[in-house]
């Protein structure tokens, strides 16, 4: 098949794993990348040999490129969203897929009304760890699923990130920083949300950057930093969820685990595509290890945006999808309202989950 020419907005920290990878997918050609400071476009095209650094509005009219892939901030998300799709671009967005519902339902309305696709980090879940475990499921070895937990505990991201602020700002927090990783890997084993509710607080109202090169810098902070947070499944099944910015020390809890009729599945970290899978089925007193049954266990960002190239050639769905990214946008909004007004969220939207990937280990299996 032809490569589709793909364009990067946004060159910042998250960039280098999609400006490596990308160039590695078979069915893409990475042509150009951007970003409102043209001299970091300029650098990273000159650091992987991309052949044109533009500015956002240049690579927009690029009549070449077929799918944008925007890693800018989340608050801006949306607005290049947006004008990529007006531009004649399917779009590939890092997570969320935007800051509020109202920007989420106005990509996805455009995008339909233009004919065009829309596709949203993370992708992880299409790695072997979590596929691994979802053939389990769906192979009975754990009967049917009851019950899940999932736990992202973490001190916040001033120690180490270069310009943190916006961790701490609307369309950050833990939740919407590292609670679409979770959910995604639960809405892919256990499918759609019904409703939420949950307790969220701001722990610390400022926080003192420690990273380098604006150490000592005072953020205030706009969004909860903690929020524990409960989950019914349109399947039955009930869920916990624990994100926080303010457990510096750590915990030492798994990242999920899910309970069958017959037995639990331990889940590997979902922001990462590999991992551990264990099972402990019921009358054992021992974990047992289960191999990996699917590839991509690496650092495989970018697989979501080739997968999406596939999707286009051959007209089938892509697996990221915006339908998906939207139901754990609103599902993350969901706790924060029910926290405030003391109820239960109804979710208004659902999905289907994504396509499963069949057994191997090359791109292929995507094709």
């Amino acid at each position: 098949m032809d490569k589709v020419k793909v364009g990067i907005i946004g060159c910042g920290n998250i960039s280098s794993i999609y400006f490596k990878n990308c160039k590695q997918y078979e069915n893409l050609d990475l042509i150009a990348c951007a970003d409102l400071d043209k001299s970091r476009a300029e650098a990273r095209a000159e650091e992987f040999q991309i052949p044109q650094a533009y500015s956002v509005d240049e690579l927009l009219a690029d009549p070449d490129i077929e799918i944008v892939i925007n890693l800018t901030i989340p608050a801006a998300h949306a607005e290049i969203s947006l004008k990529a799709l007006e531009a004649g671009k399917h779009v590939y967005v890092e997570k969320p897929l935007a800051v509020t519902r109202e920007e989420g339902q106005a990509v996805l309305a455009l995008a339909a009304a233009k004919g065009l696709r829309v596709a949203s980090a993370p992708e992880t879940f299409m790695g072997g760890g979590i596929q691994t475990c979802r053939k389990l499921i769906e192979d009975g070895w754990i009967g049917r699923p009851v019950s899940a937990t999932g736990f992202m505990m973490c001190g916040g991201h001033e120690s180490w990130h270069p310009d943190p602020a916006f961790y701490y700002h609307v369309g950050g927090g833990p939740m919407f920083d590292m609670g679409p990783y979770y959910l995604t890997a639960f809405v892919t084993l256990l499918g759609p949300i019904r409703r939420v509710t949950g307790s969220a607080v701001i722990t610390h109202a400022e926080r003192t950057i420690t990273s380098k090169p604006k150490y000592g810098q005072k953020i205030t902070v706009q969004t909860p930093t903690h929020l524990s947070g409960v989950i019914d499944f349109a399947s039955g099944a009930v869920g916990t969820l624990i994100t926080s910015f303010d457990v510096p020390a750590g915990c030492g809890l798994p990242n999920i685990e899910i309970y069958g009729t017959e037995g639990t599945l331990r889940v590997p970290d979902p922001n990462s595509f590999g991992g551990k899978v264990q099972i402990r089925r019921t009358g054992s007193q021992e974990w047992s290890e289960i191999p990996l049954t699917h590839g991509f266990t690496d650092n495989n960002r970018g697989i979501g945006v080739a997968d999406m190239a596939y999707a286009i050639r051959s007209g089938r769905n892509h697996r990221a999808n915006g339908e998906m990214a939207y139901h754990v946008l609103e599902a993350m909004h969901g706790f924060h309202d029910a926290s405030a007004e003391g109820r239960h969220y109804n979710m208004q939207s659902s999905c289907e989950k994504p396509l499963a990937i069949p057994m191997g280990n090359g791109l292929e299996v995507l094709r």
